[in-house]
Parts: C-alpha cells; structure tokens; sequence
C-alpha cells in the first residue's frame, strides 16, 4: 500500500488545478475550498496519508479544537512560547509586508539573521520597543485593550 501511496502522491505534482479540484472531490467527498493548486495538492496529500497512516493522535485533536473556540472568541491565541516547536513558522503582514520568522532550537531565525528574541525582530520590523510574543499573536492582548477592543 505504500507504493500505491507513493505514485499517488507523486501523480498530485502533475496535476492541473482542475485535475486536482477533480480529485479533492473524490478524496474528500465535498466541494474544494477556493485553494491554490499548491494547497489543494497538499490538503489531498494529507487526507491519502491520514487514510494509510491515520490521523493526528485524540491530544492533538483536543488540542487543535481548544485553539479553534479560543480563537473565535478573540483576535489572537494563547500559545507559550516554551511550546513552540524548533521549526514552526511564524507570519505577521505588517506595512504591507508578510514577515516570517522560523523558531530554532535557539533563538529564531528572520531574513537569513539569527536572532535571540522576538522582541528583537519586532523592533526591527516596526522601529519601536514592543512584546515580540504579543506581535506574532502568541499571547492574550493586555485587558485594557480587550476591554477597548
């Protein structure tokens, strides 16, 4: 089954955007979501893989659904930074650019530049003192400003 899986997820490389709407219709068995190709690829590589290797493990699940209803509820999520993973990326469109900074196992990592702490990439993006964690949405706002909100 793991070769099977192997040239189907290769086959999603050479498919057109029409091909792969075709084709997220019948692994999914709903409509595709307005994507990219690139997304429409990937979201349909993950459903084949969840389908052969299963799916996330009930934590993640109950994890990812506490985000979800913290998220709806405010404009950003409650994540410490002690539990951001070496590798996970993180966006902020600021002055109409999108900023991406890569957490390392020390430090991050932010136009090719290691820095210390965010609050260090934040005063480069913005030319002022400010929390790098509460810039790049990983904590609450303080209560004044949800109270002004």
């Amino acid at each position: 089954m793991s070769s099977d899986l192997s040239a189907q997820l290769a086959a999603l490389q050479t498919m057109t955007q029409v091909q792969l709407r075709a084709e997220w219709l019948r692994v999914h068995r709903s409509a595709p979501p307005p994507l990219t190709a690139d997304l429409l690829a990937r979201g349909i590589a993950w459903q084949l893989q969840e389908r052969v290797h299963g799916g996330l493990p009930p934590s993640a699940v109950r994890e990812l659904a506490r985000l979800a209803k913290e998220l709806a509820g405010q404009e950003s999520i409650n994540i410490t930074a002690g539990r951001i993973k070496p590798g996970t990326r993180l966006v902020r469109d600021w002055g109409r650019t999108s900023h991406h900074v890569t957490v390392l196992e020390r430090g991050f990592l932010y136009r090719d530049r290691h820095y210390r702490s965010l609050s260090q990439i934040a005063r480069d993006i913005t030319g002022s003192h400010m929390s790098g964690p509460r810039f790049f949405g990983l904590t609450d706002r303080p209560a004044r400003e949800q109270a002004n909100g």
